[in-house]
């Protein structure tokens, strides 16, 4: 056998961003960012406040739109990507502050994240009645699979407005998970959250990574959370990136050190 074939075949690229702006009037939110999101794998986009992490979820999600720059998804660059073609495209996303329905139970906020995968109209459902019914009963027993998956049996009737942040953070994203996301982006899912509870959300990270294969891209503040979950970290600051590559190569990069001392630039 050859040394070339020895080697590990490259990694499929699932998400692409070359030389992507973002402005805002006169605020540059995004300046000219490249990195990729390999098929499979954790990818964390950390930085200090301000640095353009949300805008860039935002982007790939198809809430904004970049002035300048490609963005390709599974092989098909994007031209005004909308956020419900998105969701049709396999991309499911979890918010910093939690986006739920308060008044309704863990269950139904769950189910809302298979809409998109319902085909019967708004009449059949709307009577439960025939095909609509059968259709219903079918995303039900996949929702359960979640709840199970999440370990949130006991509060599938309680009303979501009830419950304690942190197992609201977990129905967020159980109801992205209930989209059978290709790529799943989670926007600071640990924020707010006690160590135990950080513990719980990193296992269910990379559970749902590893029985899944979802790909995942999470923005993230504890930088021990990021260290032990991700496989590849990209650095943003001030709208621009500073560093990408391994969690080790990126903690003794000098540029983010510095970002992250808050040392001038």
């Amino acid at each position: 056998m050859s040394a070339a074939e020895n080697l590990d075949p490259a990694p499929e690229v699932l998400l692409d961003i070359q030389n992507v702006s973002l402005s805002f009037g006169g605020v540059k939110a995004i300046r000219d960012v490249s990195f990729n999101i390999n098929k499979g794998e954790i990818r964390a986009i950390i930085g200090p406040n301000g640095a353009g992490k949300t805008s860039m979820l935002n982007v790939i999600n198809g809430f904004y739109h970049p002035q300048e720059g490609t963005i390709t998804y599974k092989g098909t660059a994007r031209h005004d990507m909308r956020p419900h073609v998105a969701a049709t495209q396999g991309i499911s996303r979890t918010f910093q502050n939690v986006a739920l329905f308060r008044g309704m139970s863990t269950l139904d906020n769950i189910i809302t994240g298979r809409t998109l995968k319902m085909n019967k109209g708004l009449f059949w459902h709307l009577f439960r009645f025939g095909p609509a019914e059968k259709e219903e009963l079918e995303h039900r027993e996949f929702v359960e699979h979640i709840i199970d998956f999440l370990q949130i049996q006991a509060i599938r009737r309680t009303p979501v407005g009830r419950l304690p942040y942190g197992l609201q953070k977990r129905v967020e994203l159980g109801r992205a998970l209930a989209a059978e996301p290709e790529l799943l982006l989670l926007d600071e899912p640990m924020a707010g959250m006690n160590l135990e509870e950080k513990e719980d959300m990193s296992r269910y990270v990379l559970e749902v990574n590893d029985q899944f294969g979802t790909t995942i891209a999470l923005i993230e503040h504890d930088m021990g959370v990021v260290m032990d979950l991700s496989d590849r970290v990209v650095v943003l600051d001030h709208g621009e990136k500073i560093a990408d590559g391994t969690p080790n190569e990126v903690k003794s990069n000098q540029d983010v050190i510095d970002a992250y001392l808050g040392v001038a630039h």
